[in-house]
């Protein structure tokens, strides 16, 4: 795929802002249908033709298929494409549940493939603690730090899930999160090299590394370091603010075009190096989903290019067949 253009590149509108939790105090995934296509009439209405089904809201894999297609047929009837589908805090490699969460993920594999998903975003996070549950903001307090003796066995569950994937003819991104594997950019761009499978990439969402209260790597780094091996993106902004002598480290959500991290230069140098992929826009707090929809807009306005551009060639597989359509 080649060519995209600032109206044609898919912008997906992540769910991050919806609860997995439905009025009633049940699971979203186990909700009628119609709720479904509740929250679809919201994306769209925010102006999204596509929708990243983040499984903190809705865990495809957990649906059996009849259900599956409910969610296919709300998703025609509404007019937005599931694009993407991002599997969070579900590790392959937590101690008590690595094997019940590998499980997970080969569902959601098959569920992403048996609705044309094409690209499905793995991590290595963990789910929050108590701690972090109670803070306004749950990255301000460290929570799950990966076993370096882990790493031989995070290779082989993740490649194993790349292989099933190649299979059902979906790429695996893999988030970028604070404290894991997929920490840095030297250990996350090592970690895609170990597994070593074509298909399997970054997620480069350097928002989460940026938010950290305390020192953190080089944004400007993190991006020429892991874009050259990125086949998916969550975007969003923090503003930040360090006063180094006194050890203070503080950061919040900002739209992107006001946060640290200049996306403009960002997309310039991953669209360069071979990046094609589907763009996922976060945000957390307040009315995220409109802040999704100003962030879509600053990408088609004055980040993306205007006009088809060849970029070199990537080091790992894009997504391909999109139909053009903004």
């Amino acid at each position: 795929m080649t060519g995209l253009t600032a109206q044609t590149w898919p912008i997906a509108a992540a769910a991050l802002p919806f609860s997995g939790v439905a009025p009633d105090g049940t699971s979203v995934t186990d909700a009628d249908p119609a709720l479904w296509h509740d929250t679809l009439v919201e994306v769209a209405d925010a102006g999204f033709d596509r929708v990243d089904v983040t499984d903190s809201w809705l865990r495809l894999g957990d649906l059996a298929p009849e259900r599956l297609e409910a969610f296919r047929s709300a998703a025609e009837d509404v007019g937005v494409i599931p694009t993407s589908l991002s599997a969070i805090r579900r590790s392959v490699i937590d101690a008590r549940h690595g094997d019940e969460n590998l499980a997970y993920s080969h569902r959601t594999l098959d569920a992403a493939a048996a609705l044309g998903i094409e690209t499905v975003s793995f991590g290595l996070h963990q789910a929050l603690s108590p701690e972090q549950q109670r803070q306004l903001w749950f990255w301000t307090v460290t929570g799950h730090v990966d076993d370096p003796a882990d790493w031989d066995l995070a290779v082989a569950r993740l490649r194993e899930l790349g292989r099933h994937a190649r299979d059902v003819g979906v790429i695996v991104s893999l988030e970028m999160y604070e404290d894991t594997f997929l920490g840095t950019a030297d250990s996350s761009v090592r970690l895609v090299q170990d597994i070593g499978l074509d298909n399997v990439g970054l997620n480069p969402d350097i928002g989460n590394l940026v938010r950290l209260h305390r020192p953190i790597e080089s944004w400007r780094e993190i991006v020429e370091k892991t874009l050259p091996y990125a086949n998916f993106w969550h975007v969003k902004n923090y503003a930040r603010d360090e006063d180094v002598a006194r050890e203070q480290y503080v950061a919040f959500p900002a739209p992107m075009a006001f946060g640290v991290i200049d996306y403009r230069w960002a997309f310039r140098f991953a669209i360069e190096n071979g990046f094609q992929g589907v763009i996922c826009v976060e945000n957390y707090g307040g009315d995220g989903l409109s802040v999704c929809a100003e962030n879509r807009d600053y990408l088609r306005r004055h980040v993306l290019p205007k006009r088809p551009y060849a970029p070199a060639a990537s080091r790992v597989r894009q997504p391909s067949g999109w139909d053009g359509r903004p």
